[in-house]
């Protein structure tokens, strides 16, 4: 664990650098793609499937404070600090749920990162399906319907599925969030995940290591953006709440 001991020697330097810069800058406008590079952009814009019931949400789903309650959760689509601008359909509270086998993943990533003073604050978990079809809405009502031709927004997305998490590296005992270079919805070349350097790119590396470990996929455009499979996976609606 190495890489641990580096950042914690570095972490107060990190985090007075951080302060005296703009960790609070809004996020540059950016629609959330669902791995694009997995799929062409006319697969993954095909008409919504149909979703899972309720009840079957409520058996698969898990709130991964449920796992581990020192991760912390920011959920940027429950309010207005998204790229939106407004809260999104489907969230109605803070909360970040996923398939219980990725929640459970997840709290080891926390127990890791823990022994060297660092945690996990999560973005975005599962995401019910009218969320997304509310981010085609909203490119559509912008007149940048060339994001869904990029395949930029995807009317199918594996947060449906409750198997993706968008997530950043923080200081555990203050959660203040560490740089990794771009804040959270960047959209540009910056957020990709090899295009940092010093201190934000051994963040990125010792985030996508722990993750990859206990099997997350790093989506190599978005740094804080990951995968987890399981079988049989499925898209929910099931409001969160």
């Amino acid at each position: 664990m190495s890489e641990f001991r580096r950042i914690r020697r570095a972490r107060t330097a990190a985090l007075a650098a951080a302060l005296a810069g703009c960790a609070h800058s809004a996020p540059a406008a950016r629609p959330e793609p669902t791995n694009p590079a997995a799929a062409p952009a006319a697969a993954v814009n095909a008409q919504p499937q149909p979703t899972a019931s309720n009840a079957l949400a409520d058996s698969l789903l898990m709130d991964v404070r449920a796992v581990d309650s020192t991760i912390r959760v920011e959920a940027r689509y429950a309010g207005s600090h998204n790229f939106t601008g407004a809260p999104l359909p489907g969230y109605e509270a803070n909360r970040a749920f996923l398939r219980r086998e990725a929640a459970v993943a997840l709290g080891r990533v926390q127990a890791r990162l823990g022994t060297g003073g660092l945690g996990l604050k999560v973005f975005d978990g599962y995401r019910p399906v009218r969320a997304t079809l509310a981010m085609v809405a909203w490119a559509e009502r912008t007149g940048q319907t060339h994001l869904l031709d990029d395949g930029y927004i995807a009317r199918r997305s594996r947060h449906n599925q409750g198997v993706a998490v968008d997530l950043t590296l923080v200081e555990l005992e203050s959660g203040f969030e560490l740089d990794l270079g771009t804040p959270f919805d960047t959209f540009s070349a910056a957020a990709h995940t090899a295009n940092a350097t010093g201190r934000a790119a051994r963040y990125r590396q010792l985030l996508v290591k722990v993750m990859e470990e206990e099997g997350f996929k790093n989506y190599d455009q978005e740094w804080w953006h990951f995968t987890y499979d399981v079988p049989n996976p499925v898209p929910f609606d099931r409001v969160v709440r």
